[in-house]
């Protein structure tokens, strides 16, 4: 008799937020890489100045629905 196995899950995670699935994500604007906010709750795309909003632990990955950051002095 074989033990039946759970599907596999990320284990690791940043508040309600999948680090793995984040490592994946890309912004959609530069294809550059995103950071996590966790302050904020938003990924943050240092090259295109935008702030993409996580809600309910999903990346909402729209260019119309990020914020615009401000520049850096």
């Amino acid at each position: 008799m074989s033990k039946k196995s759970e599907p596999a899950r990320a284990v690791r995670s940043v508040g309600s937020v999948d680090v793995k699935m984040l490592e994946l994500l890309v912004c959609p604007l530069t294809y550059g890489p995103l950071k996590y906010d966790s302050e904020q709750n938003e990924l943050i795309s240092e090259r295109a100045r935008l702030a993409y909003p996580v809600r309910d632990g999903i990346p909402i990955m729209l260019v119309s629905e990020a914020r615009q950051l401000p520049d850096e002095d």
